[in-house]
This record gives structure tokens, sequence and C-alpha cells, in this order.
């Protein structure tokens, strides 16, 4: 599965992922302005896989037209120009943002560059759902198979403790050599059930020490540039992991 962000232009009138988007042209520039007020910063992501985080420096409505901080000395930036097109992604409080982007211009003025196209035409917004934190029903048993940094050749299979939208945490036994934070992975297959698998890419944020019982330690991932098709997924598990915790509970 892509592990980009999904290019969300043209998409099939019946797709699922409607429900998340912004068509209004009046609510787009209002949440671009929001974008623009707040100096949020946006991850710019190539179609080769670069990544540029930028914030909008310049809003024209009247032209329907849109720029970003540019910095010609960073070769990601360079690596953006060289794509048609690149998916910006960003968070507005409790709401994550993302649309495409054609056709990147480069810019000099006087006293900055900037990164100029076309507004988007569409956004989609999803709700952040880290604060619905589930942990997967044991029988499920999921786990997150990846490579080992030091041990490329082997495959892991962690166990899944807990999962949000944005990410999620694994078990790391102490008979395994320790990864670092801040350490990308790419690759990730995520099985969270039967029907539910995941490729991703993520970043380890944090490395939490358990009891001494445990004999390991609680891995805290990110994920990165997920796409649409699986952001969908992901919500659909946590919703139904929700709904059998709480029958359980009643039970």
């Amino acid at each position: 599965m892509e592990t980009r962000p999904a290019p969300l232009g043209g998409m099939n009138p019946d797709s699922p992922l409607n429900d998340f988007s912004v068509s209004s042209p009046r609510e787009i520039q209002t949440l671009l302005r929001q974008l623009l007020d707040g100096s949020v910063l946006l991850n710019l992501n190539a179609s080769d896989g670069s990544v540029f985080t930028s914030a909008v420096w310049t809003l024209d409505s009247g032209r329907g037209t849109i720029g970003f901080n540019a910095d010609p000395a960073d070769p990601a930036m360079q690596a953006l120009l060289q794509c048609d097109e690149a998916t910006v992604v960003g968070y507005l409080d409790s709401v994550k943002l993302q649309f495409d982007v054609h056709d990147l211009v480069l810019v000099h003025g006087n006293k900055a560059s900037v990164l100029s196209c076309q507004a988007p035409r569409m956004m989609y917004r999803f709700q952040r759902r880290e604060a619905f934190r589930v942990r997967p029903v044991m029988r499920s048993s999921p786990v997150a198979r990846l490579a080992h940094p030091e041990l490329p050749d082997k495959e892991l299979a962690l166990r899944v403790i807990d999962l949000s939208i944005g990410g999620c945490a694994v078990f790391l036994p102490e008979d395994v050599p320790p990864l670092r934070a801040g350490a990308t992975l790419d690759g990730v297959r995520l099985e969270l059930d039967a029907d539910t698998r995941l490729d991703l890419t993520m970043r380890l944020q944090h490395v939490t020490a358990l009891n001494a019982e445990a004999r390991g330690v609680r891995l805290g991932f990110e994920f990165k540039r997920v796409g649409g098709e699986a952001l969908r997924i992901l919500q659909r598990y946590i919703d139904l992991t929700q709904k059998r915790g709480k029958l359980m509970a009643l039970n």
C-alpha cells in the first residue's frame, strides 16, 4: 500500500473519503487563511518521497494563488521543484489538513523567496484521534513486522500495545538490540487483524521503560506520509475496537 499522502484531486464521486473533503472555495480560503495567520508548519511531500517543511507566506484570493516560504539552499526544496505535484499536510489544533498542489514555481523577491502555485480546489480535513488511543483485542494478536536497522536480514514481529490514527506503540523484548529515537523505518507491515493490514513508514518518537517484570521496553511510533485510504482503514479499525471494548465492559 502507498505510504505517501494520497493525491486528493480527481477522487471518485463514490469514494468514502468524500466525507472528509472540503470543496467550497470560501471554506478553503478560510482554512488557508488560518494556516497563514498561525504560521502553521506544513510538510510538502513530493512524489519522489522528498519532504520540505515550510509555511504559507502569501495568499492571493483574487488570483487564486498561494505561496510557501522557500529556502533555495535546501535540497529537499530543490527536489520538490522537479516534481509536477506535491501533497501538503499540516495541523490546525485537532484537525489534520491535506491537499495537493501542482506546478510549484520558485519566485525570488527583494527580501525573500516564495514557492508559488495555484491554490487547491479541494482539501481534506481529518479529525486527529490521538485522544482515541485504543488497545487492540488480545485475541487478534496485532503485530508490526519490520526490519531492525541493525538486523536488516531479520524480520521482527513486535506486539502492538496500543494504536491511534497518528501512531502506535509496540513492545520490544529485552533480547532485541535497541532502536534509537528519531529513527525512520520504511516498509513496516502493520497486521491488526485478518482484514486489516497496512504497509507504513513510521518514525520512532520515544522509548519508554516498563516495569522490571516486563522484560522489554515500549516504542512509541508516529505514522509518516499516510495516504487517505490508509487513514480511512485506521479510523474504521479504531472505531470498531472502541465499540468492542465498550461491549466487553458491559458484559
